[in-house]
């Protein structure tokens, strides 16, 4: 199964709770910080709910 490289490349400061919780359940606390998850539906949306906020790569 491909996996996504999710990076944090702008802050949360200012954003929503929702969208702070959201990169905290990715994994990701601070820029800069990468993370690993497998491709799937749950992930697909938490990454929509904060795509101006991460990088997303496909990685094997």
């Amino acid at each position: 199964m491909p996996r996504l490289k999710v990076t944090q490349v702008r802050s949360s400061i200012g954003g929503k709770a929702n969208q702070r919780n959201t990169l905290r359940s990715l994994g990701l606390k601070r820029i800069g910080d990468c993370a690993a998850h497998e491709d799937r539906p749950e992930i697909r949306g938490m990454i929509a709910t904060v795509t101006h906020l991460v990088n997303v790569e496909e990685v094997e």
